[in-house]
């Protein structure tokens, strides 16, 4: 660890890193789903469970060392047009790390949710103030950006139960509202302007989080699966659809944390599955939610190893 962590390299300790805690979330959550909808072993998630609290620990350690040590690199980083909105993923990672006590532990999850939903609001206000104040280059804008935004669908995920509804509706709102125009933006920018830079390939798999966190939310908020409802899952699905479709764009790109982008949706994917088989008991759900954990398992699996694998060579932490 003091290897990871030495001076030369904590400089360049990239805020993207907490990518590395929502995608763990997102697998923890998964395992935890299968659990009471699939029979999958309970000892999983819970295994899970403090893997990905202690990575979620370790990581913003590591981050809060390089603030005090390296304000003017943290500073920096708050105020470039890419990476300001990977923040973003340290609130993200306490709401879902909310969601993943909520069952079992409420006051802990309590704990993660009401600092998490503070930190998100705040930094929602800051990306549209930033966007808004500053001019934005057009190939700037990636899928990315949908995380300090759309990530305001999840806090009504594990907000039941702490505030009324009315505040969950609200962040429901904004996450959905923001998710139409940011898709207009990204998808004007992918179709008539220059290509996505090859590290931020994989972030087309945020494509499918807004449809799919919002079918959580929203069944979450009203128990209900209306046609609005099969709307977002349909989406979900069509958008998991297109970029397994576009898989050649992802099996040679060189390994960057975005790798972990991956993770995330395609996990949203499994429990929109798995939720939709529990509430229609239809057998083609069935199948496919077995699919998608194993797809969910397999991939963190492969990011983990190469993750493992470039921070021992010393590639990851580096000035790019």
């Amino acid at each position: 660890m003091e290897s990871f962590i030495e001076l030369n390299r904590l400089k360049n300790f990239p805020i993207m890193m907490f990518a590395i805690v929502m995608g763990l979330c997102g697998l923890t959550i998964t395992y935890q789903r299968a659990s009471a909808w699939l029979g999958f072993p309970f000892i999983i998630g819970e295994v899970l469970m403090y893997v990905t609290t202690v990575a979620f620990i370790v990581i913003s350690y590591i981050y809060l060392k390089k603030f005090f040590k390296y304000k003017i690199d943290v500073k920096n980083e708050f105020s470039h047009p890419v990476r300001i909105n990977f923040f973003a993923a340290g609130s993200i990672s306490m709401l879902m790390l909310a969601i993943i006590y909520k069952e079992s532990f409420p006051t802990i999850s309590a704990i993660f949710w009401y600092p998490g939903t503070l930190l998100h609001f705040y930094l929602t206000m800051h990306t549209i103030s930033f966007w808004i104040n500053k001019n934005q280059q057009l190939d700037h804008s990636n899928p990315a950006w949908f995380i300090p935004i759309v990530g305001n669908v999840l806090v009504p995920v594990a907000g039941v139960g702490f505030v009324n509804s009315g505040v969950l509706i609200y962040f429901f709102s904004v996450g959905m509202f923001f998710w139409i125009i940011m898709f207009a933006i990204i998808l004007n920018r992918i179709i008539f302007h220059n290509q996505l830079a090859i590290k931020f390939m994989p972030t087309l798999f945020i494509l499918i989080a807004p449809p799919a966190v919002g079918f959580i939310a929203y069944f979450k908020m009203f128990g209900v699966i209306d046609v609005f409802a099969q709307v977002l899952f349909s989406l979900a699905i069509f958008f998991t659809l297109l970029v397994a479709f576009m898989y050649k764009n992802f099996i040679k790109i060189k390994f960057f944390i975005s790798w972990w982008a991956f993770v995330f949706p395609l996990a949203a994917m499994a429990i929109d599955a798995m939720l939709m088989y529990n509430s229609t008991k239809h057998i083609l759900l069935l199948i496919f939610s077995y699919a998608m954990v194993a797809v969910v398992t397999v991939i963190v699996s492969i990011v983990t190893y190469q993750t493992a694998l470039h921070i021992r060579k010393k590639e990851i932490c580096i000035q790019e």
